[in-house]
C-alpha cells in the first residue's frame, strides 16, 4: 500500500503541485484542485481505506488499521498535506459509517461513493462557540451544542451553524452532530445524523482561506430547519462516545501527515545542502548546516517512533491509547513546525520564494498546532488520560 501511494504521489501530485505554485491561492475554491488529482487517487485505491470490501473498498488488516492509515497518510502528505486532508477525512468517516450505520445506509451511501471519484464526506462537529468544550470534553449542559435537533414525525429537524469543517466546502455528505437532550451533559445528549448536501435547509456558506493546507477547502455550513429521514440517525445521545472510532485514529492521522510534511521539507533541504556552494564549499560541509540537518533528522526520527507506538496502541486498544494519540499529535505539531522553520533557514532567501515550495512547508505545518484540538486543550487531555481520579476540570465552575 505504501508503494502504491509513494508511485501516486511522485508521479501525480508532486507533479501537479509543483507545476504551478500558485494555483493553491485561487481564491474560487472550485478552480483549485484538478478532477485528475482525485481520478488517479481512485484507481490507485487511495480513496477507498475504511470502505467495506463488499462494496469495493480496500480491506484493512484487522488490529493494524491505524498504523496502515498512519503510514499511508505519511506519503500523502509528502506530495500535499491539503490532498492528504481530503482524502483522510473520508477514510475516517467511511470507518464511522462501516461501524454505526444501517445495511441500508450503507449500501446507499458507500455505492454512490465508490461511484464518484470526487465524493468528499465531512464530518461537522466544531462549531462557532465552545470548540474546546468538545475536546476536553466539558460534559455539563451548558456546554451543549447549539445545534439542535428534534424527531418531528418520521423526520429530524436540525438547526444551527457548524464551522472549521474539513471537507465542508466541497463535501457531498455529512456527518452532523446536534444537541437532542437539554436535561443532561453533552456525552449522554448529543446524537448524530447523515445528512446529504442537497437537504433542504443545508447551506454551505463559505469557504474558510487558511494559510496552509489549502488544497483541503474547509468549510462553514448553517442549517435551518434542515429536515433529515428518521433512518438517517447514526447515533442517538451517546455520538460523541460512539465517536472515538472516529477520533482516536483521527490523532494518529494528524500525527502521520505532520510527518508527512517533515519527510519532504527535510529531503528537499538534503538535495539543497548537498549542491549549493557557498563559502567555497557545499553546504553540508560547514559544521553549523550539518549540526541543523543532524537536529532535522533526529526530530523525524522521534516523531516517527512515538506515532508508531501511539498507532500500535490504538490498534491494540490499550488503556494509554487515548494518552498516547494525543501526545503523538501534539509532539509532531511542534517537532515538524521546527523541522521547517530549520529548512527555510538552510535555504537562505529561496526559502521564502513562492516557486521553490520551502515556505509552503512552513504555512502548511503551522495549521496543525491548532487542528483536533489546540496544543493546551491536547496537554489537558493527556493529564487527564493519565490522572483521571486527580486532574482538574480544566472547565466550569467546580
Amino acid at each position: 500500500m505504501r508503494e502504491t501511494c509513494r508511485r501516486y504521489v511522485d508521479r501525480v501530485l508532486v507533479p501537479f503541485i509543483v507545476a504551478d505554485r500558485e494555483r493553491e491561492w485561487a481564491f474560487d475554491p472550485s478552480m483549485r484542485l484538478a478532477p485528475e488529482v482525485l481520478e488517479e487517487a481512485d484507481r490507485a485505491g487511495l480513496r477507498s481505506l475504511g470502505v467495506p470490501d463488499v462494496y469495493g473498498g480496500v480491506a484493512l488488516e484487522s488490529g493494524r488499521e491505524a498504523q496502515t492509515f498512519a503510514l499511508i497518510a505519511a506519503e500523502l502528505a509528502r506530495g500535499d498535506v491539503g490532498i492528504a486532508d481530503k482524502l483522510v477525512q473520508n477514510w475516517k468517516i467511511s470507518v464511522l459509517l462501516r461501524e454505526l450505520a444501517s445495511p441500508e445506509l450503507q449500501q446507499r451511501w458507500f455505492t454512490r461513493y465508490m461511484a464518484d471519484p470526487q465524493f468528499l464526506m465531512a464530518h461537522c462537529l466544531t462549531e462557532p462557540r465552545g470548540a474546546s468544550d468538545r475536546w476536553l470534553p466539558y460534559n455539563a449542559p451548558e456546554a451543549n451544542m447549539d445545534t439542535r435537533a428534534e424527531l418531528v414525525g418520521d423526520h429530524w429537524v436540525i438547526d444551527g451553524r457548524k464551522q472549521f469543517i474539513s471537507n465542508g466546502f466541497d463535501a457531498s455528505l455529512y456527518v452532523v452532530y446536534a444537541n437532542t437532550d437539554d436535561s443532561v451533559g453533552m456525552l449522554q445528549g448529543t446524537s448524530s445524523f447523515l445528512v446529504p448536501r442537497d437537504t433542504p435547509g443545508l447551506e454551505v456558506t463559505r469557504c474558510n482561506e487558511t494559510i496552509g493546507g489549502r488544497y483541503m477547502n474547509n468549510g462553514e455550513i448553517a442549517f435551518d430547519n434542515c429536515r433529515v429521514p428518521a433512518d438517517h440517525l447514526l447515533a442517538h445521545n451517546d455520538a460523541l462516545g460512539k465517536a472515538g472510532i472516529y477520533f482516536r485514529p483521527g490523532k494518529i492521522l494528524q500525527a502521520a501527515k505532520n510527518l508527512g510534511i517533515g519527510i519532504a521539507a527535510f529531503d528537499d533541504t538534503v538535495e539543497f545542502v548537498h549542491n549549493r556552494v557557498q563559502g567555497g564549499r557545499v553546504l553540508i560541509q560547514h559544521q553549523a548546516v550539518a549540526v541543523r540537518v543532524a537536529e532535522m533528522a533526529t526530530k523525524l526520527e522521534a516523531v516517527a517512533a512515538l506515532l508508531r507506538q501511539a498507532a500500535r496502541a490504538v490498534d491494540l486498544r490499550r488503556p494509554n491509547a487515548d494518552a498516547l494519540a494525543d501526545m503523538a499529535k501534539v509532539f509532531a505539531s511542534h517537532e515538524i513546525l521546527e523541522v521547517c522553520v530549520q529548512a527555510m533557514e538552510l535555504h537562505g532567501g529561496y526559502g521564502a520564494m513562492l516557486e521553490v515550495g520551502i515556505e509552503k512547508y512552513l504555512r502548511d505545518a503551522s495549521v496543525y498546532l491548532h487542528m483536533d484540538a489546540t496544543t493546551d486543550i491536547s496537554h489537558f487531555r493527556i493529564v487527564k488520560a493519565l490522572f483521571p481520579s486527580t486532574a482538574g476540570n480544566y472547565a466550569g465552575t467546580t
